[in-house]
């Protein structure tokens, strides 16, 4: 059981890793552990979804706590569901972007603070693979509709889009079932693309990082003539955009045209994931912010966002959050405010982003390391007398004046992801063949 509790959330292979039994112990354990009156329950639309939501709320119920279902739903529509209405607890049924075969549970305590594998996970995983609950009054199972109270609230980051034009790819995920609902009448014209709500993924995987995911949305966007792709990932807390060329845009330079449109109403405090431009921080400092470097993860992002105060953050991976959300993402609510700094600037797309785009950058670039520690160690060394700084936030990040990067481990596998950025082509590929040496020598 135990390969299934993963930092972030619980994700396996379902009847392989993740069954309906396991489902059922978790439920009990959630109980045990946070001790809630009510759990709100949301899903997407996976098969499997439907039998592990009713063995997980067997597991609640008969643990003691009520049952709140709101049906299928995007990640942020749960979420939402737990912070608006003053619920003490959630769990989100999905795999994200992941394979069919996949599915999994995210877990929340109040106000959609996200439970990690430092906050609870681990301790969920223990009570789940005892067994050992103590018996309960059973509670009770009930239902809500919370879209039209979502809709209100998504339309209330809206600014002016009339006149646009976009192709919006839901990837077959679950926004696309909510996609015209909550968009379809804001102003702008709309072209849908894999709506159709359908686990198995006919057209392609759901995860808009994945260039290829891509391919398809950037060649509708340059047939139709459009002035904005956007597409989401398969539980909607994920988007990406493309200009009107059929480009796909880097998430930081959506997070700095976001943070330059928030910040004019006033000073604020704006974060981004330390993988983020260089550029990010200039343009935020810029505008009048006050920019603060994040590591990387919604469950660290969303406290220290909480603890900071901070208006809005962006991640490299295309979350993108919200103190006036409660504190977490909000895909369609990014699609709009995009929109919106779109029309407000009479440009074009790439025309828009062009300025942010100032260096250069590698992209995370993933290597095969057993001794993750050791090797950071080794690099924190090799540079020590030559960098102008040298931290540890998330792995260890190493600063020159023409060129940085970062080298970060993952939680999962035995990986070190390197992000590299200089302030030319030439620069960053001497300097990225010299990190990839010293990380795979």
């Amino acid at each position: 059981m135990g390969e299934i509790f993963r930092a972030y959330d619980i994700r396996g292979v379902y009847q392989d890793d993740l069954t309906d039994e396991i489902a059922y112990k978790i439920g009990r354990a959630f109980v045990t552990f946070l001790n809630p009156k009510v759990v709100v329950l949301g899903r997407d639309m996976r098969n499997s979804s439907v039998p592990l939501h009713n063995a997980l709320a067997k597991g609640i119920t008969d643990q003691g706590a009520d049952v709140i279902d709101i049906g299928m739903c995007t990640t942020p529509m749960l979420y939402f569901a737990i912070a608006k209405y003053g619920r003490d607890s959630g769990i989100m049924i999905t795999a994200s972007h992941n394979p069919s075969k996949y599915n999994g549970f995210k877990l929340n305590r109040e106000k959609a603070i996200p439970i990690s594998g430092e906050t609870g996970i681990q301790e969920v995983k223990k009570l789940a693979e005892d067994n050992k609950f103590e018996d309960s009054e059973k509670g009770n199972m009930t239902t809500q509709d919370i879209l039209d109270d979502y809709i209100k609230h998504v339309h209330s980051f809206k600014g002016e889009c009339t006149g646009l034009k976009t192709v919006v790819d839901s990837g077959n995920g679950i926004t696309g079932m909510f996609v015209e609902k909550i968009l379809g009448n804001c102003g702008f014209e709309m072209r849908g693309m894999y709506l159709e709500p359908d686990g198995s993924f006919p057209n392609h995987e759901p995860n808009p990082m994945k260039p290829e995911n891509m391919v398809d949305l950037q060649k509708a966007v340059v047939e139709d003539k459009a002035d904005l792709g956007i597409a989401f990932d398969g539980d909607g807390d994920r988007c990406a955009f493309v200009d009107e060329k059929g480009k796909m845009i880097p998430s930081d330079m959506i997070t700095a045209l976001i943070a330059k449109e928030l910040l004019k109403a006033g000073p604020a405090k704006i974060m981004y994931d330390l993988r983020s431009s260089r550029s990010t921080k200039e343009d935020i400092e810029a505008a009048g912010g006050e920019a603060i470097m994040c590591r990387v993860g919604h469950a660290f992002i969303k406290k220290q966002m909480r603890d900071t105060d901070s208006l809005f953050a962006g991640e490299l991976s295309g979350h993108y959050y919200y103190k006036d959300n409660f504190f977490f993402e909000g895909g369609f609510i990014t699609a709009l405010k995009v929109l919106a700094a779109l029309k407000a600037s009479g440009k074009t797309m790439s025309e828009l982003i062009a300025p942010l785009c100032r260096y250069f950058p590698s992209g995370e670039i993933n290597s095969d390391v057993e001794d993750k520690q050791g090797k950071m160690k080794e690099i924190e060394a090799h540079y020590k007398d030559k960098a102008k700084n040298i931290f540890w936030l998330d792995g260890v990040s190493v600063e020159f004046e023409d060129f940085w990067f970062n080298v970060r481990p993952s939680n999962t596998e035995p990986l070190l992801r390197l992000n590299l950025e200089a302030k030319t082509p030439e620069l960053m590929k001497e300097k990225l063949d010299e990190v990839l040496k010293l990380i795979r020598g």
